[in-house]
């Protein structure tokens, strides 16, 4: 395959959003090297061939021998030769030309079709890649923003447990000495008393201070912030597994080493569609080439119509007969002996006409057939488009949406981290709205994936790039 005719086929209709370089540059990688696209390009060209085998029929030649000469008037035949060359009816020729020319352009269509579902599956396949970068940068930093407040917290705790165990604790010593020594009626019974609460305080180890402490809302406070960390990282390592699995499918698609590197996606920002949908609804009936293969297919019935009529046409032929003749020896003279040269005509009589109608009929029927294959394809297309179209609308309310609900939930964790610096409240809820905050961030990231992929749906369906139209 000649990869630059092939190139420049391909490069019809590239990105629709403004990206990296790389991706343009792996669009035409994978269409060089994809199996699936190469299987269909083959096929195209293995059409286009069909065109050469359009010919007159093969000519005859008869050839038949003697083994004795047969005795003639001019001489002794010894053989007989017959060369005939029959023609089809007048534009037979030309409708078979057409017919082939417009199946192998119905094989094109196909290839272009092909093409623009292998982009499409890429450029998805790539901004997923795109979002997957874009998730595992703000997982890591929440881990970061997270360890963070374990250190607070610990800090927090840490200052607790100090405190309890502090300068207080002796008063309290004192008190209860002086309050055992005050009853020495009872001091007996009172002693024993003490002996027993003690003890059963040191089974239970509430005598420590700083284990006191690590029951306390302090210790609470760092260990959910572990669960999260915890969850986080599960998560974290899940979207690393993720990227693998979508770096794989990128270099399967150009059929390559599935370990090769594959470079990161710049990440995705989100953008303006700026035109009219009944145009790229235009677009579509005009560009897409399912459309245009059932148009080439419909043609080439047109001419297999044609072709039926002129086969219900006498076929002519022309020819010679050649009879070569050896003379003859009578009474001891040469008699005869001159070749003889006879120009022939001939024609094909048409007589069996039900064949020629039940063809027709065939090709009629067919063309019925794709016309109702073409509305039943338009009708998809435009069920794509609509939903395309509103899948982009959507994705632009969510990002705005997404946005505002951002900006909100942050001063809303600005102020409770305020008032648990101040005086260690709200930490639960401080909790609350950073996994608010990460919720937003990723669902913001999808709503813009989605417009590209929504593009991307476009792009494929009217079989056209959109980048003009996007700001």
């Amino acid at each position: 395959m000649n990869k630059l005719i092939l190139s420049l086929l391909l490069l019809a209709g590239f990105g629709s959003v403004s990206l990296a370089q790389s991706l343009d540059d792996y669009l035409v990688k994978a269409a060089e090297n994809n199996p699936g696209l190469k299987a269909a390009y083959q096929d195209y060209l293995a059409a286009t061939e069909r065109g050469g085998q359009v010919s007159l029929p093969d000519p005859e030649l008869q050839v038949g021998f003697f083994f004795r000469s047969m005795e003639r008037f001019m001489g002794n035949q010894q053989a007989d030769i017959r060369l005939m060359q029959m023609f089809p009816w007048f534009g037979m020729l030309k409708a078979q030309e057409s017919e082939a020319d417009q199946m192998a352009l119905a094989r094109y269509q196909l290839f272009l079709d092909a093409k623009n579902n292998l982009f499409y599956q890429f450029r998805t396949t790539w901004y997923a890649l795109a979002e997957l970068q874009q998730e595992i940068r703000i997982t890591e930093e929440n881990l970061e923003i997270l360890r963070k407040y374990e250190r607070m917290a610990l800090i927090r705790f840490e200052s607790a447990s100090s405190s309890a165990s502090g300068p207080n604790a002796t008063p309290m010593a004192s008190s209860s000495n002086s309050s055992v020594s005050a009853g020495a009626g009872g001091m007996n019974s009172m002693g024993n008393q003490s002996q027993s609460m003690s003890n059963s305080s040191k089974s239970s180890g509430m005598s420590s201070p700083s284990v006191m402490s690590a029951t306390g809302p302090g210790m609470t406070d760092v260990l959910r912030i572990r669960l999260q960390i915890n969850t986080l990282e599960n998560d974290l390592q899940l979207l690393e597994a993720n990227k693998v699995l979508l770096e794989v499918e990128l270099n399967k698609l150009m059929n390559g080493d599935r370990d090769a590197e594959i470079a990161n996606p710049e990440p995705l920002l989100p953008f303006e569609l700026s035109i009219d949908k009944q145009l790229i609804l235009d677009s579509i009936s005009a560009n897409n080439p399912m459309l245009a293969m059932y148009d080439a297919e419909l043609l080439a019935l047109e001419s297999q119509k044609e072709m039926a009529k002129l086969d219900g046409r006498p076929m002519l032929g022309a020819g010679v007969n050649y009879m070569p003749f050896k003379p003859r020896i009578e009474d001891g003279m040469s008699m005869g002996g001159n070749d003889m040269i006879m120009p022939m005509v001939t024609m094909s009589l048409p007589i069996y006409r039900k064949k020629t109608h039940a063809r027709i009929k065939e090709a009629e029927l067919l063309q019925e057939s794709l016309r109702f294959k073409k509305e039943n394809t338009m009708n998809q297309l435009e069920i794509g488009w609509s939903k395309a179209i509103r899948d982009f609308e959507d994705a632009n309310r969510k990002v705005e949406l997404f946005d505002a609900q951002l900006e909100l939930a942050k001063q809303n964790l600005s102020l409770l981290l305020t008032a648990y610096a101040t005086n260690g409240q709200y930490f639960e809820e401080v909790l609350r709205a950073q996994q608010l905050v990460l919720d937003y961030e990723f669902s913001k990231i999808a709503a813009i994936t989605k417009q590209y992929n929504s593009i991307a749906m476009l792009d494929m369906l009217s079989a056209t790039s959109l980048n003009s139209y996007s700001n």
